[in-house]
């Protein structure tokens, strides 16, 4: 049986979801971050438990083809990309070999799943940066936490988000010496500053907001001040107070230091007003692939009707109102349904409803009152969809189903439930949304085994957006 801080030699076996290299010592499994498949690595055992191990790299003996120099100083502390240490193409094929076996592992559904869909310039991609800041020695920083942390790992730049994020950042944190005002303290539950929250257009037009602990902000017309002079595409200041000590980041509401109430960014050749508390993908040009092979699986036609549950500010569903009779949003989160409703009548859709509710209890009373979608799209948070959902959109029995996840595990337990109740997998695509992390998206389509229904792929007469 292992023990901690035991040193090991072992040849890696594969590189799991969470791009750890896997191997096996005395019988048991042992779990090596930064390690790839084919290595021979000496290893120092950090945790033990009955059946498995966790180890850390004391060197690589044999590496790998696909090793390479990480091109960031901050890898070794920062908790933000698992796999810099591979080059892109690898990590690719990671993503697909862990998709298609979450799938036969949980789903107990044997797939064709191809390699993600890749990111020409898998780079300063991310248009949202949520920066902490912190004080060390007196002094306050802006960075990262270290993995599974709080602890402040402090950096002045990050490779995988627009460079605005951390010109804001850093021009806070400077603010904040020159004031003398303290960033925010876990611990003691003092001071100011817990975040720097900022948004980027395509545009190049940028919201800041500031997270503080306090409504009491000191000079906010000096952080203002020098915020414009550092960005000048700002249109907007923000502020959002969050007492709570949790690992939440944003208040629940906000107030205009300076500029625009939203910002306004486009997608797909749709317009959206963002407030600071909006949600919105991350990766505007990942997105619209995503989204564009979520349309191209769903295969809309002119008389169809359209669901979207968790449908949130409605992208999708304004996708889909182009090529459908009509669509309808469900969200329980009302402010999301708001912004729904604002994006719709920006873009002058008319044929796009949404409601506020648990489309749990709200569709199955839809299909009571006759409505029998053709379609329906699913696009649910991280923890996947609720059971009750998934047999709320089977009992409305459309032809097909589209899923769109962000988490293979969830998706494969979802995708059981589905086939469980009639449905059969049809198209399996992951997208790498988020280049250089664990986390791949992946979008599925399944078809109503009962009807005769055959895919047509789908290409919008407006699709030049997605051929830049």
């Amino acid at each position: 049986m292992l023990h901690k801080n035991q040193t090991l030699t072992v040849t890696v076996e594969s590189v799991d979801g969470q791009m750890q290299g896997v191997a096996h010592a005395d019988g048991e499994t042992l779990f090596v971050p930064g390690a790839l498949a084919g290595e021979t690595v000496t290893v120092s055992t950090t945790r033990c438990e009955k059946h498995y191990a966790f180890a850390r790299i004391l060197s690589v003996d044999k590496p790998s083809p696909f090793r390479v120099a990480p091109p960031c100083p901050h890898v070794r502390f920062c908790g933000g990309c698992d796999a810099l240490h591979m080059t892109y193409e690898e990590t690719l094929r990671v993503k697909q070999t862990h998709v298609r076996e979450t799938l036969r592992r949980i789903g107990g559904i044997e797939a064709e799943v191809p390699l993600p869909l890749p990111m020409e310039q898998p780079y300063a991609y991310r248009n949202k940066s949520a920066v902490p800041t912190a004080m060390e020695d007196g002094i306050a920083k802006a960075g990262f936490y270290a993995p599974r942390s709080h602890r402040l790992v402090p950096a002045e730049s990050c490779l995988i988000a627009m460079p605005e994020g951390h010109i804001a950042a850093n021009t806070v944190v400077r603010w904040l010496n020159d004031g003398h005002i303290p960033a925010y303290d876990e611990k003691t539950r003092q001071g100011f500053v817990r975040h720097v929250v900022t948004r980027t257009a395509r545009s190049g037009d940028v919201m800041v907001t500031v997270a503080s602990a306090r409504d009491d902000l000191p000079d906010t017309e000096g952080l203002v001040e020098r915020l414009r002079a550092a960005l000048p595409r700002l249109v907007s200041v923000c502020l959002t107070v969050n007492p709570r000590g949790d690992n939440v980041i944003l208040g629940r509401t906000y107030r205009v230091l300076f500029g625009a109430p939203k910002l306004k960014d486009t997608l797909c050749g749709l317009t959206f007003d963002l407030s600071p508390l909006s949600f919105f993908q991350v990766n505007p040009v990942q997105t619209e692939k995503l989204y564009q092979t979520a349309l191209s699986f769903a295969a809309p036609a002119p008389g169809d009707t359209a669901v979207d549950l968790y449908c949130g500010a409605g992208t999708i569903s304004l996708l889909l109102s182009r090529s459908v009779k009509k669509v309808i949003g469900i969200e329980i989160v009302p402010e999301a349904i708001r912004d729904a409703r604002s994006n719709a009548r920006n873009n002058g859709i008319e044929n796009a409803e949404f409601h506020a509710a648990d489309a749990s209890e709200l569709l199955p009373r839809l299909v009571g009152a006759g409505l029998r979608p053709d379609l329906i799209v699913l696009d649910p948070p991280r923890k996947g969809a609720d059971p009750e959902v998934i047999r709320a959109a089977v009992q409305a029995s459309p032809s097909r189903i589209v899923y769109v996840s962000c988490d293979p595990a969830t998706l494969a337990r979802d995708l059981r439930l589905f086939t469980e109740l009639g449905y059969a997998l049809k198209n399996v695509q992951p997208v790498d949304m988020f280049c250089w992390t664990k986390h791949v998206e992946t979008v599925c389509c399944l078809y109503h085994q009962k009807k005769d229904f055959v895919s047509v792929p789908y290409e919008p007469k407006d699709a030049e957006y997605l051929k830049e």
